[in-house]
């Protein structure tokens, strides 16, 4: 049985607030689409940082977020194009430069890329 949970979400670049309910077996930017709230994406693959938001309270599954570090979703981070609400959740969407550059940012221009990206590194 497919549970429905409430999610608030502050977008930074506008100011505005968004509530709304999202369904357990749904990703998130999906359902906040369908109730016309649109919010930052590019991808819809979990692979940028284009619709990532900061968790500020609950829990958001990810488990396709590949463009997150465990370090990231650790700090509370996700990507609301390949998460499910898990609980009420509170986010705050997030500058893309400035996720991208914590995610990446230690290892371009510094000689540390050998062969792909090193993402997965703990």
């Amino acid at each position: 049985m497919t549970e429905f949970y409430e999610i608030s979400v502050r977008d930074r670049a506008t100011g505005k607030e968004y509530c709304a309910r999202v369904p357990s077996d749904r990703y998130i930017l999906h359902s906040l689409e369908d109730q016309k709230i649109e919010l930052p994406f590019s991808c819809r693959n979990g692979a940028c940082t284009a619709c990532a938001v900061r968790v500020l309270s609950g829990d958001i599954d990810q488990p396709e977020a590949v463009g997150l570090s465990p370090e990231l979703r650790k700090k509370g981070y996700a990507l609301l194009c390949v998460g499910y609400a898990r609980s009420d959740i509170r986010v705050e969407t997030q500058d893309e430069d400035e996720v991208y550059e914590l995610q990446f940012g230690q290892y371009f221009a510094k000689g540390r890329v050998r062969f792909g990206f090193p993402i997965d590194d703990d």
